[in-house]
């Protein structure tokens, strides 16, 4: 072999043909540096006759420059690649670039400078330092990292250094990570658990392609159920794979891992150090990486001898990317098992219509866990009517659901109160004039933070202090926020119930793993009365005094002409009121609503989870929608509101006239302004027997565009913005 063809990472160029030199030896997977112009960049050499193009004269070859030191990405990630890249209408390089996601991985075997206590003490002792060496104490890592256990400033532990009060260590980058121990504590299972965990770990021995969707109610104890196929896993040698939804629930997660296997696992998300994505992508291709705990990245990391996937809370949302490569990592968790030939399992208690339909065609195994572990029962669920049970003027919480809470302070208990709406007030606006403050960079209003004193977008970030007086009329006092969000129901509390310690979790206040273990700190302890949260608590955590749940809003999810409306808000409220009396003690939920008799709330009230998926899915094979029909988006956007419609007018133009599918728009998106670009939208609703990807890469493939256009392709969108 002379010539190899490589994946290169430039979506513009498309695969490159390269000369190997004499002497190199290259395989399929192997990641090269190769000449581009006079740059060097990252490319894989991929199989032979698997790219498109013409081969390049043998004269114009440039060579490869070097074999890069680390294992060539293996064929089952290669074949995800490929799937991935054709099933959602994007690039290869886009998505490879997704399995090299750590450049420094790339490098070799490093060092790098860590830092312990050298058993000195500094020439003037100050209250910071003595803080700093007392918590300390047995610890070793980098500044930055030391600084933050020990809640100091940086500048402070360098002054440490300069005393030769820590001394620094060189250490090996790719150290390996402690082992976990498939029999350290091993748990005493129910009856139902045990069956269900055989099964899984059967599977696991066996080998071999399998899916399995766990469903089991909230407090079933199913991811004691998921760790026991793990532990087949590690003693079979095998790594295996977890996939979480939220940063911010790795750390209960951690603990209850670490408490049966003796070791955490192996972390990868968005907050990874570069050092520690670094080490982690390495110890995952040699194999030393036992099992990694992360977010939908994860899955394209190039594990080198997979044994098992877990996708845990598999029906939420944020499983589904919603920019660059808009994949869903619950459908392509799926894939990557079906390439690595291993077993999937899709863990929730409110599974996913689509996951659902795939177990009714017996295309997925169903195992179900109906009650919850040791004998605690799930809880009782009733309504309030906000348009009869009307709360106080300027309030937003019903007089019961106060007194709800009052019982529970008076017996010791927490409550947990559910607002999907962050911050304190959605909308701002002067009473004197009427101006609304909105984003400068998006068509939406600005959000009132009262803990930051900012007015903050929840799209692009964008950020400005409350002013005191009306920018537009001048008037001073006269802004109002208009609506509740978190804050502002927490103030209500406080001011109806001031004996209560109150605690806001919203992924403003839980925005790390760190400050999450906090948090369960707090609550465990007995620290916190009320919690009163976002969806990022309708998940993963377990409160044995939590005894109340109060949805403050119930109907606030089926608003905004969401497709998928019904099915999540009943996934929230579901899970919501499942952290309610997960111990030994009874739970209530209290649901608040002005249309009580919606299906959907009717269906949650009755605790009849059955009635609402027979009617949501009568209602989705009616109007040919997932998982009966297909959904597909075109997103079109630029800097240029003019740009933008005439490339959405030259799309809708040229779309194409099928009996299989229908085409509906061009039309500015809900959300027209976005990070400073202006966006329209197609939606595209087409029957199973529709070869969708194919007809739209004929559609849009022979359409020019201003280079300031870009055009996306959303296959089976969850967000409608």
């Amino acid at each position: 072999m002379t010539r190899v063809r490589c994946l290169v990472f430039n979506a513009a160029l498309g695969p490159l043909d390269y000369r190997l030199p004499d002497g190199m030896a290259v395989e399929a997977g192997s990641v090269v540096a190769v000449p581009l112009g006079p740059r060097t960049i990252v490319g894989i050499v991929w199989d032979e006759g698997r790219l498109p193009g013409d081969p390049v004269p043998e004269a114009k070859l440039r060579p490869i420059r070097e074999v890069l030191p680390v294992p060539p990405i293996a064929a089952p990630l290669r074949r995800l690649i490929e799937w991935c890249a054709d099933y959602y209408c994007a690039s290869l390089a886009s998505v490879a670039r997704m399995a090299l996601s750590s450049g420094g991985a790339l490098k070799g075997p490093a060092t790098a400078i860590e830092y312990r206590l050298s058993g000195g003490l500094p020439e003037r002792m100050t209250a910071q330092r003595q803080a700093a060496i007392e918590a300390l104490e047995g610890e070793q890592a980098s500044i930055r990292e030391l600084a933050g256990l020990a809640g100091v400033s940086e500048g402070v532990l360098r002054g440490l250094v300069n005393q030769g009060v820590l001394e620094p260590v060189e250490v090996d980058s790719d150290r390996p990570y402690p082992l976990s121990v498939p029999n350290f504590a091993v748990p005493d299972l129910s009856a139902e658990q045990a069956e269900v965990a055989e099964t899984f770990g059967t599977s696991v021995r066996d080998g071999g392609f399998a899916p399995y969707l766990l469903d089991g109610v909230t407090g079933s104890g199913k991811t004691e159920t998921y760790f026991e196929p793990i532990a087949e896993a590690l003693r079979m040698g095998r790594q295996a794979l977890v996939l979480l939804p939220e940063i911010a629930l790795t750390e209960a997660f951690l603990t209850r891992f670490s408490e049966r296997f003796g070791a955490a696992p192996v972390l990868w998300h968005s907050s990874l150090k570069s050092t520690e994505r670094r080490r982690a992508w390495r110890a995952v291709a040699s194999g030393s990486a036992q099992v990694v705990v992360g977010a939908r990245s994860a899955l394209f990391l190039p594990f080198r001898k997979l044994g098992l996937i877990v996708v845990d809370e598999a029906h939420e949302v944020s499983f589904k990317q919603d920019d660059g490569v808009r994949y869903n990592a619950r459908d392509v968790a799926v894939m990557r098992a079906h390439f690595e030939r291993v077993p999937v399992i899709l863990a929730s208690a409110t599974p996913a219509l689509e996951s659902l339909a795939m177990a009714e065609n017996g295309t997925y195994t169903r195992l179900q866990l109906p009650s919850r572990f040791g004998g605690a029962q799930l809880p009782a669920i009733d309504t309030i009517d906000l348009t009869r049970e009307k709360p106080p003027r300027g309030h937003w919480l019903a007089e019961r659901l106060v007194a709800g809470i009052e019982e529970r302070l008076e017996r010791g208990e927490q409550a947990l109160l559910f607002l999907n709406r962050r911050g304190y007030a959605p909308l701002t606006l002067c009473r004197n004039c009427g101006f609304r403050f909105q984003c400068p960079n998006c068509s939406a209003w600005l959000v009132e933070h009262r803990f930051t004193g900012q007015l903050a977008c929840h799209h692009c970030g964008h950020e400005t202090p409350v002013p005191e007086r009306c920018p537009e009329c001048g008037e001073a006092d006269c802004l109002v926020a208009c609506g509740p969000g978190v804050e502002r129901i927490a103030d209500e509390v406080a001011e109806r119930l001031p004996e209560a310690r109150v605690f806001v979790a919203t992924s403003d206040t839980l925005n790390s793993p760190g400050r999450a273990a906090e948090f369960v700190s707090l609550v465990e302890q007995g620290a916190v009365d009320v919690i009163v949260g976002t969806q990022l608590v309708t998940k993963g955590f377990h409160f044995p005094e939590l005894t109340l749940v109060g949805v403050v809003d119930a109907d606030l999810g089926l608003e905004g002409g969401d497709l998928r409306a019904a099915e999540r808000t009943y996934q929230q409220v579901a899970q919501v009121a499942g952290r309610a009396g997960r111990g030994t003690k009874p739970g209530e939920v209290l649901i608040q609503t002005r249309h009580p008799d919606a299906p959907v709330i009717a269906a949650l009230a009755a605790g009849d989870r059955d009635a609402f998926y027979e009617a949501e899915t009568e209602a989705r094979r009616m109007a040919g929608a997932p998982p009966f029909g297909r959904w597909a988006a075109i997103i079109i956007s630029s800097e240029e509101e003019g740009e933008a419609r005439e490339a959405a007018q030259k799309i809708g133009r040229a779309k194409p006239d099928l009996p299989d599918l229908a085409i509906y728009g061009p039309a500015p998106a809900p959300l027209s302004l976005l990070r400073g670009r202006y966006r329209y939208r197609l939606l595209i609703n087409a029957k199973r027997s529709a070869q969708l990807q194919d007809i739209i890469r004929g559609w849009l493939g022979p359409l020019d565009h201003p280079a300031g256009v870009r055009v996306g392709v959303d296959i089976d969108p969850y967000s409608f913005v």
